[in-house]
């Protein structure tokens, strides 16, 4: 197994941020909706397996249940190519760091990819939504077992409220993203696939165990939820709270978490991994030019 040394990893990721920000609109805007897709489908099999594991398990093995199926999204991205938002927020940056890049060109990367990944992550909630998040008989739909868990989760994601609420996930975005980023670092650090894998697996498995807030990740458990929320059934309602339901629509997606989560994963990824480790590394990489 190759490993990059760590200025290696640093100049890397420098230069895979330069061609990023090159791309043609279209194309970040594409690759972002593939993203965006792949982010949903973890997050989807994470709720589809963490469901009912709390009630025989303990919550914290759900919580890990949840963390070890969700990387499978990040690792699609980082062997496919493909552009998510939370990650450019540390490429981007560090290739004007080192490349002297445009500051409006990296905006323009950030701008392009969040609205992809937006749209790749609702088609996904779309599918899972009136897939296997409901079944249907005839033109009456009824939410699953995964149902009133995509429900829950979601209806927990836009229970942040007041200035400690938006504290906390404001928080809780810093310390994921800089996770997200560090496995993104590991993933360059390999050549081969299986220590990429395994690179990104850990870091990741770590930021959806300890309960840290994605919004590209958001951007499909709250869709998700808030498109099953009319097929709950009448115990699912009870058990999950009618009142934290009815908190659960298109406007506190947006005010409630995503927004001021954008915010902190962009903390995250510019400051606590691309400012730190161009500073920690900016003697080696301008003595390697």
């Amino acid at each position: 197994m190759v490993f990059h040394a760590p200025v290696t990893i640093v100049a890397k990721t420098g230069d895979a941020g330069k061609y990023k920000v090159s791309l043609p609109a279209w194309n970040m805007l594409l690759r972002g909706f593939m993203a965006g897709a792949y982010i949903a489908i973890g997050g989807a099999l994470a709720t589809v397996c963490s469901t009912g594991v709390s009630a025989t398990l303990g919550a914290g093995i759900a919580k890990l249940v949840l963390g070890a199926v969700f990387p499978v999204g990040l690792i699609i991205i980082v062997l496919t190519g493909a552009e998510l938002f939370t990650g450019d927020a540390m490429f981007a940056p560090m290739a004007a760091f080192i490349h002297k890049v445009s500051w409006a060109s990296v905006l323009n990367l950030w701008v392009w990819v969040y609205i992809g990944n937006l749209i790749g992550s609702l088609v996904y909630a779309f599918f899972m939504a009136y897939g296997p998040l409901t079944s249907w008989s005839g033109s009456v739909g009824t939410a699953t077992v995964f149902g009133g868990t995509a429900v829950s989760i979601a209806a927990g994601k836009v229970s942040y409220a007041g200035f400690f609420g938006m504290f906390s996930a404001f928080l809780k975005a810093i310390c994921c993203n800089w996770l997200v980023n560090l496995a993104i670092l590991l993933g360059i650090c390999a050549d081969d696939a299986i220590g990429k894998i395994v690179g990104i697996w850990f870091p990741i498995m770590a930021f959806v165990s300890s309960g840290f807030e994605h919004c590209v990740a958001n951007m499909y458990f709250i869709p998700a939820g808030i498109m099953t929320a009319p097929y709950l059934t009448a115990d699912q309602v009870a058990s999950i709270g009618a009142e934290k339901i009815a908190n659960l629509n298109w406007v506190t997606m947006w005010t409630n978490n995503i927004i001021i989560v954008t915010i902190g994963n962009i903390v995250g990824g510019l400051f606590f991994v691309g400012v730190l480790y161009w500073y920690a590394f900016k003697k080696e990489i301008e003595a390697s030019k």
